[in-house]
């Protein structure tokens, strides 16, 4: 049976989501296990772009060089504009949860786009409005979503970085009942 396991943290910087980012890769965990999603406050101030050129990814605002850095340790990158939150970037294999979210139509709930993806990861919906708080008040948010074992291994990690707050969500286990 799949279980959906993650450890979410939050961090009020993105220097300090890219340190944990960095932490991870020299710890030996997957890259392709970790998410990254902020967004770029204060946009007007500053040129906004972004553009995907075979596996690399460009990005122009006011944290293009940290977002430009953890593109390029992150697989899958996105733009999304949310409604209640504002431009949101996006790095790694949330995205597929997202869009799925947004192809499916099961946004319900009053979640975002991000919410449902989250909550599709396997984050209980009372964490979802938690994260969707965090990136209106323009916090970072790094997940990992793996085995039970490598997510405690990266909670070990992510702990060491000192984030802004870290909720480790296991997936429930259910017993089958053999009749």
């Amino acid at each position: 049976m799949f279980q959906r396991n993650a450890v979410v943290a939050v961090y009020a910087t993105h220097a300090g989501a890219e340190r944990a980012v960095k932490a991870l890769q020299r710890a030996g965990i997957d890259m392709h296990t970790m998410s990254i999603i902020g967004k770029d406050s204060h946009t007007e101030e500053h040129v906004v772009g972004y553009y995907n050129n075979s596996d690399r990814m460009k990005y122009w605002g006011k944290a293009g060089a940290v977002w430009g850095s953890v593109w390029g340790l992150l697989f899958g990158s996105a733009f999304f504009a949310i409604p209640g939150i504002g431009p949101v970037l996006v790095a790694g294999p949330v995205i597929s949860w997202i869009v799925g979210a947004l192809e499916g139509a099961v946004i319900g709930g009053g979640m975002t786009a991000i919410g449902a993806g989250l909550y599709g990861m396997g984050v209980p919906k009372d964490s979802v409005i938690e994260y969707e708080t965090a990136l209106k008040t323009d916090k970072f948010l790094l997940t990992v979503h793996d085995t039970a074992s490598e997510v405690e291994r990266a909670r070990l990690v992510i702990e060491g970085t000192r984030p802004f707050t870290m909720t480790l969500h296991e997936a429930k286990r259910i017993a089958a009942s053999v009749i």
